[in-house]
């Protein structure tokens, strides 16, 4: 099949696939005018990269570990590689280090909402819902 009919059958447009093959996550077959020619197994790889992605995993990591998976219908099934947990516990540890930064970030940002929000003169704790009602 061509690049046009597998976008169709993934949902993944051109542009990607072709990025997904730069950095050799899907290898099609160059026909002689040039042309990629890709198979069902394409298909497949496809979806697990996409997958993959999904659960935070750089195409770098993905390329190491897209032979280590198949698909089972409903979901990606990983097998034993050598590597495989090493590479999944590496990167559930620095998504983990992400996510306390931006934890740290949204709390900064709630403390500066807080204080912009204040009224001049009010209270530092007092919160909106505190205050009494304004007359007109």
């Amino acid at each position: 099949m061509r690049i046009g009919a597998l976008a169709l059958r993934t949902g993944v447009s051109r542009r990607l696939l072709r990025y997904y093959e730069e950095q050799g996550l899907i290898r099609p077959l160059r026909l002689a005018n040039g042309y990629r020619e890709y198979s069902e197994s394409d298909v497949a790889a496809v979806r697990n990269i996409r997958a993959l992605l999904a659960a935070g995993l750089p195409t770098a990591v993905i390329a190491r570990l897209l032979h280590c998976v198949h698909d089972d219908g409903d979901r990606l099934v990983p097998s034993t590689c050598p590597g495989m947990v090493a590479n999944l516990r590496r990167e559930r540890n620095r998504i983990t280090d992400a996510i306390t930064r931006l934890q740290t970030s949204q709390h900064a940002l709630d403390t500066m909402l807080t204080a912009a929000l204040r009224r001049p003169g009010e209270e530092p704790g007092r919160r909106e819902r505190d205050r009494p009602a304004e007359s007109p």
